[in-house]
């Protein structure tokens, strides 16, 4: 009777593992779609690196130039994403991800446009992801009022969970109900979301600006009906 009973425990811990499906299959981007002027690959090992694209068109016109303040912000804050073609209602979520120092990045979801105002040569500010759907930030080194895990303008993360210039791991809890994301294993943030915001969309990942080098690994989904 014991022995059986641990073949039912062990049993039981299988299919709680059990559901998850790559949501990167770690070759190239079937079942994604850029938006933005941002160039992602994918290296040898399944790690996808999003990065500006060199050589781009500045609105600056031909060098020297009598530099235009808002002109130059606009040019270096514009963003790209990378969004899954599938969307998405309640699930779990797991990600990896490595920043650079100082780097800033973060995970969408819900947005049902796809990062159509953050990108351009006139980004607006106030029309970006999070202020559509949510958006889940990943900073590197930078304190600040939402920290890496935070839900962005919702649910600031507590600090001190972040390994900074390494490999961080990011899970995340979508439901209709709650919100909650885990830092490297702690609990850093929770919301019950905003009830006028989408229940279904894409998942997203950004490259935050022109200045920007962000990597992922290890992209899961646990879809939950």
């Amino acid at each position: 009777m014991k022995i059986l009973s641990l073949f039912v425990m062990a049993g039981l811990g299988l299919l709680a593992q059990g559901g998850w499906t790559p949501l990167f299959n770690g070759k190239d981007l079937n079942g994604w779609e850029v938006k933005g002027d941002g160039r992602w690959t994918v290296l040898a090992g399944g790690v996808l690196v999003g990065q500006a694209v060199s050589g781009g068109k500045t609105p600056f016109g031909a060098w020297p130039v009598a530099l235009d303040e808002k002109a130059y912000l606009n040019w270096r804050q514009t963003q790209s994403w990378l969004y899954t073609v599938a969307e998405y209602g309640e699930f779990d979520l797991h990600v990896e991800y490595l920043a650079w120092a100082g780097g800033n990045s973060g995970i969408s979801l819900r947005d049902a446009t796809r990062g159509k105002f953050a990108i351009g040569p006139t980004p607006n500010y106030d029309l970006t992801p999070a202020h559509h759907g949510y958006e889940i930030q990943i900073l590197n080194g930078v304190k600040t009022k939402y920290p890496t895990g935070s839900i962005y303008l919702f649910a600031p993360a507590e600090f001190g969970f972040e390994k900074e210039n390494d490999w961080n791991a990011l899970d995340i809890v979508s439901r209709n109900g709650e919100m909650r994301v885990s830092l490297n294993g702690h609990l850093v943030a929770k919301h019950a979301g905003d009830p006028a915001r989408p229940k279904r969309g894409p998942i997203g990942l950004q490259l935050h600006d022109r200045f920007s080098v962000i990597q992922f690994r290890n992209l899961k989904i646990r879809e939950v009906h």
